[in-house]
């Protein structure tokens, strides 16, 4: 029997643990995508206890506390932070299987030192290691980036938003990660959505002048993209629902516009047209600058109305979805290569079952700019699980070029999350270190399996944002 979670954890092969170990554990880490504040890392937060830093806007934490009948006051309530950790600590061994299981004992183990298990039995021993850690000097926000060898990290940015922490971060020579915003337009993409009109007003005073039409609109955004860049943005990020594809003329995207500036809903077919034409001139803005575009689709959001209308949006509560967007993913790309404005462009969807149509997708739509244009995202949200990740890599291996994938990202809001990495490239490891045991691919040549697995988890994300460039 294996020990738990020692050094050759997940590595089941001779030729996974000596990929893993001389070749890809000691690469820099880019995270170029997910959602912790530049102020904290700024002002390098320190944070009191353990409850603050791992569960404070931790989706996936809450969903195993609600999985376990865990009352709402423990989880984003008013008890204690030591009554929530204790919580959490008591439903953690329920969670076999789970990767939650997993990331919780690699950040025990990397940042506390933590060497046992977490149960409700163990909590108040933990409890007190990370508070007694977590008061050093080094245990700040700059320091569990710096001692977790992160190179770049790019956040998730509203169109309207200052960016003043991104600009002082830019301006401070004592932090050696590149720390750049990331733009999200959703919330002026969303014309079906509730809040959208009052967002357009808030996006016209930030501008400074009158958005009145959707030509207008289109102004505002080309100028906070302006904004962005400025403060270093490589990317921006779409979160929609599903994807949809339904050109029209300027005329019927102005109605529509038009409509839900009067205050009226807008039907499903008019959203679909505003949203084409938003993302298509976004698409075509970045492309100009020489972004890249995510694009993250087929979750539904908030089907628990009734805690939806008690907690509000982005609490743990959304879903994977099932809307077949392969036409219209498709057609979209279409039409921004029609012109020779595709950008660099990163497509994610909740489903797993999208995985097959994804890389044949984007298989259509490469270019000459760089290895891996067009990227079939990793493993997201839930589908981060060691299953979800092999499965992923598997299709991305079978119809294209595992080897130009830009690997991992946490998506996360907590600055312990970096172990993700660690936790994605064992599994890389292991898949690629099992297909050459097999016999599937050359052994001979360990440098360049070893070079393979570095592009996989640093070089080729730095190549394809420009990192170090």
């Amino acid at each position: 029997m294996k020990p738990f979670m020692d050094k050759d954890f997940l590595l089941s092969t001779p030729t996974a643990r000596t990929l893993f170990h001389d070749y890809a554990a000691a690469m820099p880490i880019i995270d170029y995508h997910c959602h912790v504040s530049p102020k904290e890392i700024y002002e390098d937060r320190h944070f009191e206890n353990i409850t603050q830093v791992w569960l404070g806007g931790d989706h996936y934490k809450w969903r195993v506390m609600r999985s376990n009948g865990v009352e709402e006051k423990y989880i984003t309530g008013d008890a204690s932070d030591r009554e929530k950790f204790q919580k959490f600590a008591e439903a953690l061994p329920r969670a076999i299987g789970n990767p939650m299981y997993h990331w919780c004992h690699l950040e025990l183990k990397k940042y506390f030192g933590y060497e046992g298990v977490l149960n409700g039995d163990t909590a108040e021993t933990v409890w007190k290691l990370a508070k007694e850690k977590l008061a050093q000097p080094e245990m700040g926000v700059r320091g569990l980036i710096a001692q977790s060898n992160v190179a770049f990290i790019g956040t998730t940015d509203d169109p309207v938003d200052s960016l003043e922490w991104h600009q002082k971060l830019k301006e401070d020579d004592t932090l050696k990660t590149i720390v750049a915003p990331s733009f999200r337009p959703d919330k002026a993409v969303n014309i079906d959505k509730a809040g959208w009109k009052e967002y357009i007003g808030t996006l016209a005073d930030v501008c400074g002048f009158a958005i009145d039409s959707v030509e207008t609109l289109k102004k505002a955004l080309e100028a906070r993209i302006d904004h962005f860049a400025a403060a270093g943005c490589r990317a921006s990020d779409h979160g929609l629902d599903y994807v949809a594809y339904r050109p029209a003329d300027s005329a019927a995207i102005e109605a529509v516009f038009a409509k839900a500036m009067g205050g009226e809903a807008v039907t499903v077919e008019e959203a679909e047209i505003f949203k084409t034409e938003l993302v298509l001139f976004c698409g075509r803005a970045y492309a100009k600058r020489g972004w890249v575009m995510q694009v993250h689709y087929n979750c539904l959001r908030n089907p628990n109305t009734r805690m939806f209308e008690t907690l509000g949006p982005d609490t743990g509560y959304d879903v994977i979805n099932t809307v077949n967007c392969g036409a219209s993913v498709a057609g979209l790309l279409n039409a921004l290569e029609a012109t020779g404005e595709l950008p660099r462009t990163i497509l994610y969807s909740l489903n797993p079952a999208d995985n097959q149509l994804l890389d044949t997708i984007i298989g259509a739509f490469q270019g000459s700019e760089v290895p891996g244009k067009i990227q079939h995202g990793s493993a997201w949200w839930f589908n981060d699980t060691k299953t979800g990740m092999q499965e992923q890599m598997k299709s991305l291996a079978n119809l294209s070029l595992l080897g130009n994938f830009v690997g991992m990202l946490t998506d996360s809001r907590s600055f312990l999350s970096y172990t993700r990495h660690e936790y994605f490239r064992r599994i890389l490891c292991d898949l690629v270190g099992t297909w050459v045991e097999n016999g599937e691919y050359p052994a001979d040549d360990m440098a360049a399996l070893g070079g393979l697995v570095r592009d996989i988890s640093y070089n080729n994300a730095a190549r394809y944002f420009g990192i170090g460039a």
